[in-house]
């Protein structure tokens, strides 16, 4: 485990550095083919009822999960025949590729220049490319609120959650989080045709994202503070609206990030051309801005750092004992 500690302090710095390896293949995407590819053959091999599709999306949810787990394993366990270091080598790479903030900021940062050069269709484009939501219909406020709320979710989602399991468990178990994630993105849905064949796959992610969403929420207090703040009405908005979520998850950081800046999040939205009625979370102390955003990936950076000195920490201690 050692090993694995010291690639995912060099994974997390070179994400930092790079953002995505846009030059390499990379495995999210190959894990988003591999749904695609058993999606259809798994559904023709069960009955097309609530029963049937349910056992269908669990039948694909257990294929996309144990080959996330076993092809990094089997591969760290080769390199280490080899070597140690070819073993911190690859597992580094893999952390790089497992973990997303400087990806997430640089996507939500294309929002920023857009509104701030008061090109609102190349705004709602740019949002368009990170949230999973309608933007045709958006304003000004409304792209920023999308672009600020996606960085405070994927705080957890992209960044938090990914080095929970990979300081806990290794590279192996960063994939099967990120295969976890991808279907519950691309299957995890209340509109046909995934009413029923997602339910699993919604239901694995909230499960897995149970510890690290809400560990993710208090960092961001403590990030808060650093950053001066308002950590006192962070405190107060996260109590009241961190449960007013379709997911008993997405809006622990949420709720935490409106307190801080004083803002109102969510709110009703359309997906896929229906429209979806949603709580507001936070209170309009002030009205949402574009500079919202640079602050708000402030804070995401600020949390991830935390978040990897306090687990790697932890981890270290608990090697020593």
């Amino acid at each position: 485990m050692k090993w694995s500690l010291l690639a995912i302090l060099i994974g997390f710095l070179i994400d930092c550095i790079f953002g995505d390896p846009r030059n390499l293949p990379h495995p999210v995407v190959g894990i988003g083919k591999l749904i695609s590819l058993l999606e259809r053959p798994i559904r023709k091999r069960f009955p097309k009822t609530p029963k049937g599709e349910r056992l269908g999306g669990f039948l694909l949810w257990l294929i996309v999960a144990l080959v996330s787990l076993l092809v990094p394993g089997v591969i760290l366990f080769l390199c280490q025949k080899v070597t140690p270091w070819l073993r911190v080598f690859a597992e580094s790479l893999m952390c790089w590729q497992i973990l997303a903030a400087k990806s997430l900021k640089q996507e939500s940062m294309k929002v920023f220049d857009a509104l701030r050069k008061q090109d609102l269709e190349g705004a709602r484009y740019a949002v368009s490319m990170i949230v999973g939501r309608d933007t045709a219909r958006l304003d000004e406020a409304g792209v920023t609120r999308a672009a600020v709320e996606t960085v405070a979710e994927n705080t957890s989602d992209g960044v938090i959650a990914p080095l929970f399991y990979l300081v806990i468990l290794g590279a192996p178990f960063g994939f099967l989080y990120k295969a976890v994630n991808t279907m519950d993105s691309m299957l995890g849905y209340t509109d046909p045709p995934y009413t029923f064949f997602g339910t699993f796959p919604a239901r694995a992610d909230d499960v897995m994202n149970f510890i690290p969403a809400r560990l993710s929420a208090l960092l961001m207090l403590l990030s808060g503070a650093l950053l001066k703040l308002d950590v006192k009405n962070g405190w107060r908005i996260f109590c009241r609206d961190r449960y007013k979520h379709a997911s008993p998850n997405s809006a622990q950081t949420e709720s935490v990030c409106a307190g801080l800046l004083g803002v109102r999040l969510a709110g009703d939205a359309w997906y896929h051309g229906n429209l979806h009625r949603k709580p507001f979370i936070g209170e309009p102390l002030r009205r949402i801005r574009a500079e919202d955003i640079p602050l708000s990936c402030r804070l995401m950076y600020l949390t991830a750092v935390l978040a990897l000195v306090i687990f790697t920490a932890v981890r270290a201690v608990t090697l020593l004992l």
